[in-house]
């Protein structure tokens, strides 16, 4: 199959370069980045220039700080991670030298590894095996290809957790001890009885029922060539149902006005109506024609939030009056959601520079220390920087001591079970409960559609229904 998508991914390249040909000499990438969903800010003075495809904004930043004390220029190009993937199929397969530094989140790499894209660290002069144990393990083995290559390093390590109000833990449990929450989020069925509870005394658990998306199942969608729909995977599926036919969210979308609002104190409980879109008299993006639409609905408080370690810092934008009243505690399963992997593309004609500014980005200690200033509070990936620090105290988590916490997280997740299918197959599964959830298909019908799916977007995976 690797040959397979290979093959379609070269013929694609093939296509695309006699597009691009006619206008690029091969290390010009302007026609590629065309368009919409692109944000690009060069930094820095010098005659050597290093350009940077990423999908996050936090690379502009730390290219501003090593431009200061490097006689370099860098191009920082901020690209929409609905788009990242094709367009660097469409620069690298069409002959580009540029951009040097590429990037993938984990779901990417896989198929980015098989393609060629990204350079052999190991080799001389990287030499990315005497790095070995620097980083958290996890986030190291991310960076390998099936070879055990090292292809690509990240600067932030992303266990998930929940996130809970300490003041409401007090109310309604009598402690807000992480260590004691964490028992009320402990497995499935003890999470249904945690909501319930909280329902009862006037409070929803999470404001949408996609605060479980990071623990739902510890398990792999594909073992040896065949579908794995485990246990953990339909009793995920029992959870979120009932968290939804049982009112124990407040329907606020992930990510929606109503979302980040529950952060900082009440919310309207909204309906399933409008979670869904079929009420469209209230937009949920908007956050006064909001406010008017829902001053009239019952409020609530919300409990909880499942995020990953780089939740810090939206809640610590959003929690208003309640900064200092929040904890961090384990979830029912080990998760990560996202990070940032930096490599160097094979077709660079700037390597040495490439890898200099990827060391500084990802194993400089001075680095590290300086990113988790400048960004208050992001989970750095170094070991030395989150030993020195496990003992800070984050005033907003009642000072709780987080990069302690997250560094037992991260030790818990096994990246084994972590597959190139991962997001298609999972979204397809969420898209299933879904549509149980709210009536749209039966348990039967949506299942069949998600089996029907998988075998359709990829005929070497067997299916055993």
């Amino acid at each position: 199959m690797k040959v397979k998508k290979l093959l379609a991914t070269l013929l694609v390249g093939a296509m695309t370069l006699s597009m691009v040909a006619c206008g690029s000499d091969g290390s010009d990438s302007s026609a590629v980045l065309e368009g919409e969903n692109v944000n690009a800010e060069t930094v820095g003075s010098g005659d050597e220039k290093l350009v940077v495809w990423t999908l996050a904004k936090d690379l502009q930043t730390f290219a501003e700080k090593y431009a200061e004390t490097h006689d370099i220029q860098i191009e920082t190009v901020v690209i929409e991670p609905a788009d990242y993937a094709t367009k660097v199929q469409t620069a690298l397969n069409g002959g580009q030298t540029t951009p040097d530094i590429i990037v993938g989140e984990p779901q990417m790499l896989e198929d980015f590894y098989d393609a060629g894209y990204f350079e052999d660290l190991n080799q001389a002069p990287y030499n990315a095996q005497d790095y070995k144990g620097q980083i958290v393990d996890y986030v190291w083995e991310v960076g390998q290809d099936a070879d055990g290559i090292q292809r690509a390093i990240s600067y932030q390590i992303t266990p998930a957790g929940m996130y809970y109000r300490r003041d409401i833990a007090e109310k309604v449990f009598g402690t807000d001890d992480p260590v004691e929450i964490g028992k009320l989020f402990a497995d499935y069925n003890t999470l249904l009885d945690t909501a319930k509870t909280l329902k009862n005394a006037g409070y929803r658990i999470f404001a949408s029922d996609a605060e479980m998306s990071y623990f739902s199942g510890d398990s792999a969608w594909v073992v040896d060539g065949k579908l794995n729909v485990a246990q953990a995977r339909k009793d995920y599926m029992d959870v979120v149902i009932d968290l939804y036919e049982n009112d124990y969210t407040a329907y606020a979308n992930q990510w929606s006005t109503p979302w980040y609002q529950a952060m900082a104190g009440e919310v309207p409980i909204l309906t399933a109506d409008i979670q869904n879109y079929a009420d469209d008299s209230v937009n949920v993006w908007d956050a006064e024609a909001f406010e008017e639409a829902t001053k009239d609905l019952d409020k609530t408080e919300v409990f909880a939030f499942g995020l990953p370690s780089w939740g810090v810092l939206t809640l610590r934008d959003n929690v208003g009056e309640t900064s200092g009243k929040w904890g961090v505690c384990a979830g029912p399963a080990y998760g990560f959601g996202g990070g940032t992997f930096i490599g160097i593309s094979a077709y660079s004609e700037h390597k040495d520079l490439a890898w200099d500014f990827l060391k500084w980005v990802t194993l400089d200690e001075e680095t590290a220390e300086w990113w988790i200033e400048k960004s208050e509070g992001d989970t750095v990936s170094l070991v030395s920087v989150l030993e020195k620090h496990k003992d800070d105290e984050n005033p907003v988590y009642g000072n709780q001591k987080l990069y302690a916490f997250w560094q037992e997280q991260a030790a818990g997740i096994d990246y084994s079970k972590v597959t190139r299918y991962d997001k298609i197959i999972g979204d397809a599964w969420s898209d299933a409960i879904t549509n149980i959830k709210t009536g749209a298909k039966s348990r039967e019908d949506a299942i069949n559609e998600f089996y029907d799916l998988v075998e359709s977007t990829y005929p070497e995976i067997e299916v055993v229904r």
